[in-house]
C-alpha cells in the first residue's frame, strides 16, 4: 500500500515508541489510517507526520495529552492562544523557582566552602565580608536565658513564619542571631531577633535588611553553648586592638552538619562585629 507504513515503522520515522503511539491511538490524538481486518496490523499514512509532529510540539511546549486531545478536537485559534500565554506563565514561574533553588545550591556551595577553610576554633580574625541581605523574625524569648532545645522551638516558628508568608522553605538555612552594638559592648546577652540570609531574588520587606560590606572583626566556633564565651573573647580582641565596633553583632552559622548525628545539631558559628577604622 503505497504512502502507508505499519506502525513499527511509524514509530522509527518519527523517533517515538510503539507503545507512544498506541497511546495516541486509544486517547483519539492520531488513530491509525487503516487497520488490516484480516491481520489486525495498524498502518498509517505518510501524511499523518504532520499531526504527529504537532503533538510532539505541543508536549515540548509542555502541554498535557489531554490538554493537546482538546485543542486539537476544538480547532479553535483564540483557544491555543489562551493556552500558550498560560503555559507562558507557568514557565515563568518555573524559572524563578529554579532560580532560588539555584541560588541556595550556590549558597550551600559557599557555606561548605567557608566550613572548610574557615580559621581553627577560637581563632579572632579581621576580615572583609560582602554586603548581604537577611530575613528577620522577632520573637519575645531571649535566646540566652534558655539552652538548645528553646532555639530548636524557635527555629521551629521561623521556618512556619517563613513558609506562612509563602516564601520557599529553601531560605530556611543556617539561621543565625542579631545583638544589639550596647548590648555586645556592655555584653549584656539579650537577643530576640533570628534570620536567614537570603539572596536579591527574595521579595523587599520590612522584614528583610540589609548588612553592609566592610571589615568585621570576627571568632569562630563549634558550640552554640560557648557562644557567650566566645563573645566575650570577641569584645576583648576588639579593645585589645583598639577596634572601633560600629554595628549589631552577627552570631552566623557558616554551615549545619546534621549528617552523622541525628541526635544533635552540628553547627560551626561565626561571630562578628563591624568594625569602624576612621580617624
Amino acid at each position: 500500500m503505497k504512502n502507508l507504513m505499519k506502525i513499527g515503522e511509524m514509530a522509527r520515522f518519527n523517533q517515538v515508541s510503539v507503545p507512544t503511539l498506541r497511546l495516541y491511538d486509544r486517547m483519539g490524538l492520531l488513530k491509525p489510517c487503516h487497520i488490516d481486518q484480516d491481520s489486525g496490523y495498524r498502518y498509517y499514512s505518510i501524511y499523518q507526520k504532520a499531526r504527529l509532529d504537532m503533538i510532539q510540539y505541543m508536549k515540548e511546549l509542555g502541554m498535557s495529552l489531554g490538554e493537546i486531545k482538546t485543542l486539537l478536537e476544538q480547532g479553535d485559534i483564540q483557544l491555543i492562544e489562551s493556552t500558550l500565554i498560560r503555559k507562558k506563565k507557568q514557565v515563568r514561574q518555573q524559572i524563578a523557582e529554579l532560580e532560588t533553588r539555584l541560588g541556595a545550591i550556590t549558597r550551600a556551595i559557599e557555606s561548605t566552602e567557608r566550613f572548610r577553610k574557615a580559621p581553627n576554633k577560637g581563632m579572632t580574625t579581621v576580615e572583609y565580608i560582602p554586603h548581604r541581605k537577611i530575613y528577620v523574625m522577632h520573637t519575645d524569648v531571649n535566646f540566652y536565658d534558655h539552652d538548645i532545645s528553646v532555639y530548636e522551638e524557635i527555629l521551629g516558628q521561623l521556618k512556619l513564619d517563613i513558609l506562612r508568608h509563602g516564601l520557599p522553605q529553601l531560605y530556611y538555612c543556617n539561621a543565625g542571631t542579631i545583638l544589639p552594638r550596647e548590648y555586645f559592648l556592655s555584653q549584656h546577652l539579650e537577643s530576640h531577633e533570628i534570620f536567614v540570609f537570603v539572596d536579591d531574588n527574595f521579595p523587599e520587606s520590612q522584614t528583610v535588611r540589609r548588612i553592609d560590606s566592610g571589615m568585621f572583626a570576627c571568632i569562630y566556633l563549634d558550640r552554640f553553648e560557648d557562644e557567650p564565651a566566645y563573645a566575650a573573647k570577641l569584645l576583648e580582641y576588639c579593645t585589645q586592638n583598639g577596634y572601633t565596633v560600629c554595628g549589631d553583632y552577627l552570631c552566623e552559622v557558616l554551615t549545619e552538619f546534621n549528617v552523622f548525628d541525628s541526635q544533635h545539631r552540628s553547627m560551626f558559628l561565626r561571630l562578628q562585629v563591624p568594625l569602624s577604622f576612621q580617624q
